[in-house]
């Protein structure tokens, strides 16, 4: 539990670099880090200037020199945490640090719990929840979008466009409310109803703005969701690895080798995807591997995209045997048609798993962006090729020819899935939002402003359409921290970082 009257210090720096930074706040953090801090020349560090900056040693109880250091004096409240602030530069060294720390804690000090410096900024009013948690995701940011966007909600952009939404809410409801008020006077109007209507129509329309931005902004941060799908065998885990340009999944002849969800994201011309390597979808007695199948599944509706791989050589070996055969004369069997397939699946015809896979999978695809890609293309003729592909020109879907273990059309395929994402380009005044928190608050905006129009547009009494405006106002205020509680701050700082 946070105690706001201490004092507290950790390091705010990873580890491994050549310098690390120590960071002090509270209201002895000037006096703690003058006992251990003697400058090199000039007055004591606690008589010097805000925003001043000192060369010198930390010095132990014994008079050793632990590291010569540079200090920063930050003086209340014109600090990141609004309270006295010091911040100690020393050697990247483990133990140096460690040994400040130590020093620090023996003056006075409590280490920082994660996120403590952040929080003790929102408490003391330096900025609002929404900025606070843009801190994470500033630190967290991984693309030049979710850096623009993490940065315009920390500046106050979301926080500027929530407060504008607050005014207008608070200047609609006191209209009612003076209706209440001044209801025995009927020669007094404050607002008619239409003009009441349009105000609410116009809060509305910017509050569905905000929550709709939400798939993008998660899109944008988490990285656009891309499922694997196909049967076995079919090249899914070595398509992933030459994704990833690495080693992620296990790649063997063996079908069903992959039998749980592999994830795994990389940056594709500035978008970010996540891609989903999944379980083969066959026919199994496997009990494992039927639970990987059936969330390949689950997998498969959280997709943005889906890429459904074919064994393109498998699917032109069975083509060639049926025509084989029906001009050898076997009964049952018309040239191109009905084909049998060497796979998991003995005795089932080509046409018949196409049947099958395409009633399991295209379902499931149904909103999703589709791309079939036919791998393994380097081993077939053009014309064996064509043929295959003739077989799904009923699907509507992108289609590309690969193959995943050579690199063939890998950059086709980074073009093709950029373009399917079709996300818009960001600039840092774009307010988006990206926090679920945020989202499902909007959401209950959302829902209460809906019952504010209904209540208008029925001419219900101004005391019910009034309390649909301040749980609006309620749930908008959550956002920014004005009426949140204490378990959710706890909640929320504890996934900060130490030192931050």
């Amino acid at each position: 539990m946070m105690n706001i009257g201490s004092t507290i210090c950790a390091v705010a720096t990873a580890q491994g670099g050549a310098i690390s930074v120590i960071r002090i706040s509270g209201p002895q953090a000037i006096q703690v880090t003058d006992r251990i801090f003697k400058p090199a020349k000039g007055m004591p560090f606690s008589e010097r200037a805000p925003y001043s900056v000192s060369y010198g040693r930390i010095i132990d109880s014994e008079g050793s020199v632990v590291d010569e250091v540079v200090t920063t004096l930050y003086r209340a409240p014109k600090s990141y945490t609004g309270e006295d602030c010091t911040e100690i530069a020393c050697h990247g060294s483990t133990y140096i640090a460690n040994r400040i720390l130590a020093l620090l804690i023996e003056a006075g000090c409590s280490m920082a719990q994660p996120g403590e410096f952040t929080q003790r900024a929102f408490l003391n009013g330096k900025m609002d929840l929404s900025q606070a948690e843009a801190v994470a995701d500033l630190i967290a940011s991984t693309s030049a979008a979710t850096h623009r966007l993490a940065m315009n909600q920390m500046r106050g952009g979301f926080s500027r466009e929530l407060s504008g939404l607050r005014d207008r809410l608070l200047h609609l409801t006191s209209l009612m409310e003076l209706e209440l008020d001044f209801s025995d006077h009927e020669e007094l109007e404050f607002a008619d109803r239409s003009e009441l209507q349009q105000i609410a129509t116009d809060i509305e329309q910017v509050i569905s703005r905000l929550a709709n931005s939400f798939s993008v902004g998660n899109a944008i941060k988490n990285g656009v969701p891309v499922a694997i799908i196909g049967e076995t065998n079919v090249g899914k885990s070595t398509l992933l690895n030459a994704l990833l340009n690495e080693d992620k999944a296990i790649v063997s002849d063996i079908h069903g080798t992959t039998r749980d969800v592999i994830e795994d994201t990389i940056i594709i011309g500035g978008t970010m995807f996540r891609f989903i390597d999944t379980a083969g979808i066959r026919q199994t007695d496997d009990v494992v591997e039927s639970i990987g199948i059936e969330r390949t599944f689950q997998k498969l509706e959280q997709a943005s995209i889906v890429l459904w791989l074919i064994d393109t050589p498998a699917l032109s070996v069975s083509v060639n045997n049926a025509n084989t055969l029906y001009k050898n004369g076997c009964m049952g069997y018309s040239e191109g048609a009905d084909c049998f397939i060497e796979s998991s699946n003995n005795g089932l015809s080509a046409s018949d798993i196409l049947k099958h896979l395409k009633a399991e999978i295209l379902p499931h695809c149904s909103g999703k962006q589709l791309i079939i890609l036919f791998n393994k293309c380097d081993r077939i003729t053009e014309s064996e090729l064509s043929t295959v592909m003739s077989m799904f020109d009923n699907v509507d879907a992108h289609k590309l020819a690969i193959s995943a273990k050579n690199g063939f059309n890998i950059d086709k395929l980074h073009s093709q899935l950029v373009e399917c994402a079709a996300l818009p380009q960001i600039s840092q005044g774009d307010v988006i939002v990206t926090n679920a928190r945020h989202y499902e608050a909007l959401v209950r905006a959302l829902d209460s402003i809906h019952r504010v129009q209904d209540g208008l547009q029925m001419n219900l009494s101004g005391d019910f359409v009034s309390q649909d405006l301040r749980e609006c106002i309620h749930h908008l205020s959550d956002i920014v921290g004005d009426v949140t509680t204490d378990q959710v701050l706890a909640n929320i700082f504890h996934h900060f970082c130490i030192g931050k």
